[in-house]
């Protein structure tokens, strides 16, 4: 597709946009299944629409922080498609590690989204750590922050901040969820986040808290 073919086909799918649609900054499709069941589940009368489906490519995130990442994504998705949107920046944060790999989780072993390669870089990093006090569990924080704007120069972005507790394992447990989600064990419920039901998930989850922070401003 050439790019005027690519600006008749954004074009087109513009127009079909209705006043209540938002435009969710990602194509990741973990956090996309994510944001639509929690949205459903608030009965607010918004239709979130992946940009993925407009043609809109991922925002270049450089950015210092969770904050300013969200922000560059939702006003870059706004921007292009002339809509609301929102965006996520979020990841996992190991205090002993510097807080590692922060908001370089998705890329945090070089292959952008590559799961596996993520756990395995993490569970070695770890390793001589481990080694000097095994008897101690190594803390983990998955962080959520949320962007919305109004359009792409809003002045005032709506920010949601959520935070999920947990440890770090050796192993990765649990076949469901995504990211390092086999890793982050729950004392309390003892489980992996990839061990719990998507609804459980939600209840407790960094993403769950900072989506129902976001809609309480709304």
């Amino acid at each position: 597709m050439n790019h005027a073919q690519s600006e008749t086909s954004l074009d087109h799918a513009k127009n079909h946009l209705n006043h209540n649609d938002w435009v969710l900054a990602s194509n990741n499709k973990g956090k996309l299944a994510e944001f639509k069941r929690l949205f459903a589940e608030a009965n607010l009368d918004v239709n979130i629409i992946p940009q993925g489906q407009l043609d809109i490519g991922d925002a270049v995130e450089d950015g210092l922080s969770f904050v300013e990442n969200a922000i560059i994504k939702a006003r870059h998705a706004s921007r292009i498609s002339g809509k609301p949107a929102i965006a996520d920046d979020s990841g996992l944060c190991v205090p002993v590690l510097g807080n590692a790999p922060g908001i370089y989780s998705a890329r945090y072993a070089g292959d952008h989204g590559n799961d596996t390669l993520n756990n395995d870089k993490l569970i070695a990093d770890l390793q001589p750590i481990r080694a000097q006090q095994s008897d101690i569990p190594i803390e983990g924080l998955f962080v959520c922050v949320l962007a919305m704007v109004r359009h792409a120069y809003d002045p005032l972005p709506i920010i949601a901040q959520g935070l999920w507790h947990g440890e770090i394992l050796e192993q990765p447990h649990g076949d469901g969820g995504f990211g390092y989600d086999p890793l982050f064990w729950l004392p309390e419920l003892q489980a992996t986040a990839a061990s719990l039901s998507a609804a459980d998930k939600n209840l407790v989850s960094h993403r769950g808290q900072a989506i129902r922070q976001l809609l309480a401003q709304l």
